[in-house]
Parts: C-alpha cells; sequence; structure tokens
C-alpha cells in the first residue's frame, strides 16, 4: 500500500499527520483499506513509509487490530515517487504478481475480486500475456480528460473517451524490469507497458475518492457519516 506521499495540497492537516491517517468518520482513511483487504482474505500487506513515516507505523503497529500482518518499507526522508517506491518494495513482495492500493483513496472496489484470478502460477488474474492491470473510475471534477482509454480489457493511450487510475492495480514484479533503485514516477513504465500491449484495465463503477484536498476530504467524511447515520 503506497503511504509515502507528503500530502502537499492538504496542508495544513498534513503538516503533523500523514494523509494515510486523516480521519474520515472517525476512522483513519487508511484503515478502510485495511478493513477491506482483510475481508477478502489478503493479510499480508506491505507499506511505504517516508513523510512521518513513524506515526503510520505507530497507528497500525503490526497490523492485527486489523486482520493482517504488515511489513514496512523505508523510504527515507525523502520519498521515491510510486515508481521508485514499489521497485524498492519488490523484495517484501515476493516473485508473484501483488496488488497496489493508493492509501490515500477511499473506494468501495472488491479486492477479493480483483485477486480471486489467483491459480497454480499465482497468476492474480493476469494471463499470460499482461504483466499489469489497472482499475479504472470515471472522470472525477479534478481531472476531467482522465488518463487512458479502454479496448476491451486492453489499456490504450488515446487523447479522447479516456478513464482515470484510481490508483489500484495488480502488477508482476516484471513490470517494473532494467528499473534501478532511486526516485522515479509510475508513468513512463504505464506507457511502456501500453506501447508493448501488456497493460490490461477494467472500469470500476462503484465508488472512488481521491482524498485530495480538505474540501474532498470534508464531502467524503459528510457522506460516510450520512450512510452510517441510516444504519
Amino acid at each position: 500500500m503506497l503511504a509515502a506521499g507528503r500530502g502537499e495540497r492538504m496542508r495544513p492537516i498534513t503538516d503533523t499527520l500523514p494523509k494515510p491517517l486523516v480521519p474520515v468518520a472517525g476512522k483513519p482513511l487508511i484503515g478502510y483499506h485495511l478493513d477491506r483487504l482483510a475481508k477478502a482474505g489478503i493479510r499480508d500487506v506491505v507499506i511505504n513509509l517516508s513523510w512521518l513515516g513513524e506515526r503510520i507505523r505507530d497507528a497500525l503497529g503490526d497490523g492485527r487490530d486489523y486482520g493482517v500482518s504488515i511489513a514496512y518499507s523505508e523510504e527515507g526522508p525523502v520519498p521515491l515517487e510510486t515508481g521508485g517506491g514499489i521497485f524498492k518494495a519488490l523484495p517484501l513482495l515476493g516473485a508473484g504478481p501483488f496488488l497496489v492500493v493508493n492509501g490515500d483513496t477511499w473506494t468501495d472496489i472488491d479486492y477479493g475480486r480483483l485477486t480471486s484470478g489467483n491459480d497454480a502460477k499465482g497468476s492474480l488474474g493476469l494471463d499470460d500475456g499482461a504483466n499489469g492491470r489497472l482499475v479504472l473510475v470515471a472522470n472525477p471534477t479534478h481531472n476531467p480528460r482522465g488518463d487512458f482509454g479502454l479496448e476491451g480489457d486492453l489499456v490504450v493511450e488515446r487523447e479522447v473517451d479516456r478513464f482515470t487510475y484510481s490508483g489500484v492495480g495488480v502488477y508482476r514484479p516484471e513490470f517494473f524490469a532494467g528499473c534501478t533503485p532511486g526516485r522515479f514516477p509510475m508513468l513512463p513504465l504505464l506507457r511502456r507497458a501500453i506501447a508493448a500491449r501488456l497493460l490490461r484495465g477494467e472500469l470500476h463503477r462503484g465508488e472512488w475518492c481521491d482524498v485530495g484536498t480538505p474540501q474532498r476530504l470534508a464531502e467524503l467524511d459528510a457522506k460516510i457519516r450520512a450512510e452510517l447515520a441510516k444504519k
């Protein structure tokens, strides 16, 4: 799970609190993901840390309170960006495909369904012709043009009819072939896989929110509180 970022747009909240720990309806944002992972039967979780990482470690510990087992990938004082952060964590993730979840989003994506395609080869639903699978969502107002298109389940680059990457995906270690340790973004690797027709995708039509600003945080908090009040 990705939790190393500074959360610049959430300042001053994130000056003293890492964004994954920001409370939403009284619960840390990252806690919603951990609950869904545990419910899906995913017990082994790796979390990357940088900005205020000790706060995350202190809050979550070994994960037992959420029914998971957490290992931490320490990046130091400067976050390695998404690509560099995942690459550094590869030794903790094993030899097979793994699920990546952006810790500063909120969603009802079914992680169990995403990983239910696992077979004797440990494919996690990836066929032999793919080294990654993205979950895309309808474009939010802050990203109206989207990121990528879909042709069937093939992720493509085009200028129109695009969707937004949710921050949830399944990857093989081979996706990072040729990378070297250090700070680097994910986008060039995604484009490399798209050009090679090795990236699959699907559209999630349910709930998803990039909790990137105090306003979106407040809106999500109000939404979840209203839903809880109905129960």
